[in-house]
Order: C-alpha cells, then sequence, then structure tokens
C-alpha cells in the first residue's frame, strides 16, 4: 500500500550559472531534482526522497548534505567509492539558455546497479516521478530494472508520473529513444510531456497529436508549450490552460521543470487537473524571473497559492 510520500529518480549534477567575468556560482540541479525541489516546497508535509547514486567525493557529500538542509532525503540511494557527481554549466542569451555538460561517468548512472536498494527507496510512496533523461543515462539493463521497480511501486498503490524530455545527445539513436519512453508510458499514471520535444521525437503535428498518441497509454496527459497554451487531456477531455507570459524573464532554467512539481503537488492535494495546470502556469512564471533552477521555496509557495 502507498504512504504519504514523493519520490524522484534522476541525476542532480553539479550547476554552475551566474557567470561574472572569470567567477561562477556553483549550486546543485537537475530535471528531476528540479521537478522534487517546487513538488517537496509544494507538498506540506509529505518526505520526500531523491532517488540516484552518489559518489563519496566532497562534492557528493555537500550535495546530500544540501539535500538535508532542505528536507530531502536520498532513501536507500547507493553511495559509491570513488565515484563523483556530473557537472553542467549555464551560459545565457537573454534569457534563453544553453547548457555544456560533463557527466559521462557520473555516479547517478549507477543508480540502478543495486535493484533491491532501488525497490526500497521507491516503497510507501504516494507519488513516484522519473524522466527521459532519468532512462537516457543508463544502460540497456539498467534501464529494465529501473521499470521494474517503477512497476513494482505502482502495483504497490504509488501514482506514477513521467516526463519524457527528450535531449538527442543522450541516446545513441532517435529509435532507442522512442522505445524506452514508449515502455516508459506503459507504467505511467500521468504523463508531462513538452511539444517540442514530442514533435522532435515523433513527429506530432501539434499538442493534440501529442495528447492522443500518450492518451492510448495513459489517462492523464499534460502536453507543456512553452509561452503557448498548456494541452490538459483526461479520460477523452481536452483542455487548453493559458500559460502566464513574463515580459522580462531572468533566466528560463527549469521553467518546465518547475511546472511539473507544482501539477503534481496540486494533484495531491486535491486539485482537478485544469486547476492544477493554472497553478503550475504560475509557478512556472515566477520560476523564470529568478536565476538558477530552483527557486526559494517561499517564492514557490506564493506563485502556487496565487
Amino acid at each position: 500500500m502507498a504512504g504519504n510520500g514523493v519520490a524522484s529518480i534522476g541525476e542532480c549534477m553539479l550547476e554552475l550559472s551566474g557567470q561574472t567575468g572569470p567567477n561562477w556560482r556553483m549550486g546543485f540541479a537537475g530535471d528531476t531534482f528540479n521537478t522534487l525541489w517546487a513538488l517537496h516546497a509544494l507538498s506540506g508535509d509529505r518526505p520526500a526522497t531523491y532517488v540516484s547514486a552518489f559518489g563519496d567525493d566532497p562534492f557528493s557529500q555537500d550535495q546530500i548534505g544540501f539535500f538535508a538542509e532542505n528536507g530531502i532525503g536520498i532513501g536507500s540511494s547507493p553511495v559509491i567509492p570513488g565515484a563523483r557527481p556530473g557537472l553542467y554549466a549555464i551560459t545565457l542569451t537573454g534569457a534563453e539558455r544553453s547548457f555544456t555538460y560533463w557527466r559521462g561517468d557520473a555516479a547517478a548512472r549507477q543508480l540502478a546497479s543495486d535493484p533491491s536498494s532501488l525497490s526500497k527507496s521507491l516503497e510507501n510512496q504516494a507519488l513516484v516521478y522519473f524522466s527521459g533523461i532519468t532512462l537516457a543515462i543508463l544502460d540497456d539493463a539498467a534501464r529494465a530494472t529501473l521499470l521494474v521497480a517503477v512497476a513494482k511501486a505502482r502495483a504497490a498503490g504509488s501514482t506514477v508520473a513521467f516526463d519524457p524530455n527528450y535531449r538527442p545527445r543522450l541516446w545513441r539513436s532517435r529509435e532507442d529513444a522512442q522505445a524506452a519512453i514508449v515502455e516508459a508510458l506503459a507504467v505511467t499514471d500521468i504523463a508531462l510531456p513538452t511539444f517540442p520535444d514530442e514533435q522532435m521525437l515523433f513527429g506530432d503535428e501539434n499538442p493534440q497529436a501529442t495528447a492522443d498518441r500518450l492518451g492510448q497509454l495513459v489517462d492523464e496527459v499534460v502536453v507543456k508549450n512553452g509561452e503557448a497554451p498548456a494541452l490538459v487531456a483526461e479520460k477523452g477531455a481536452l483542455h487548453d490552460v493559458a500559460a502566464i507570459h513574463v515580459a522580462a524573464p531572468v533566466d528560463t532554467t527549469g521553467a518546465g521543470d518547475s511546472f511539473n512539481g507544482a501539477y503534481l503537488a496540486a494533484r495531491l492535494a486535491g486539485h482537478d487537473p485544469v486547476e492544477a495546470a493554472r497553478r503550475a502556469h504560475r509557478v512556472a512564471a515566477a520560476v523564470v524571473q529568478v536565476r538558477g533552477a530552483l527557486a526559494p521555496f517561499a517564492t514557490l509557495q506564493a506563485a502556487f497559492e496565487g
């Protein structure tokens, strides 16, 4: 039987942002962690767990300490001697960002190395969340292990949410990504795709085509589309939910991830999908007005409540 917690699976990296001359600000971020950050901020007293694998170096220790300071645990995630976290840098052109990564040997690639520990981390969770990036950093055997663990959690009563979050550079081929994402959708209750990603990967003509395709596998689909309306599809009903225009965004990093976290927090709180999407848009609009992927909890909470 599912419990009260929320768990997110994937890779949290060292983030370099806010370059001033030769100096950078370092933090911690990554798509599924960004989502858990918002979800945790907006979910009251629900226990929050980030499921990954970690190194034993000082940067990994600081990362785990940062999680703990903000009320986020790591469950039974392995700590691997000699391993270290991945790293990325954000380069901004105006508010739009580009990324440079150093992640090929990151500890998180071993998050499914111990199937029993992985399954234990997903026990007693009200919600389990993962993404296409989670899938992409794993080899074929580890990806299969992950999906078995997620299916087991779902069978025990957890709601499973998934964002396909297609990043071509992480995959051997487009066909590999398509196959893995379809397998993940088969164990998913709530899908949170982004239309440009789905158009690039599957050739969808419009957001409704994305919703129709995913709706064959998943009961609840929310198609994000930047500043265009999100399309909410639940059991055959379609609803456009207008986004919020931000005239002068500061940094768009983490906007879609925070939308996901806010949407899931609203659904866990009992809001219907349309209201959840409205709240998620407000949160995403607040996030693009701060630098980096992680907005302060108070900023997220104020936007969520409107």
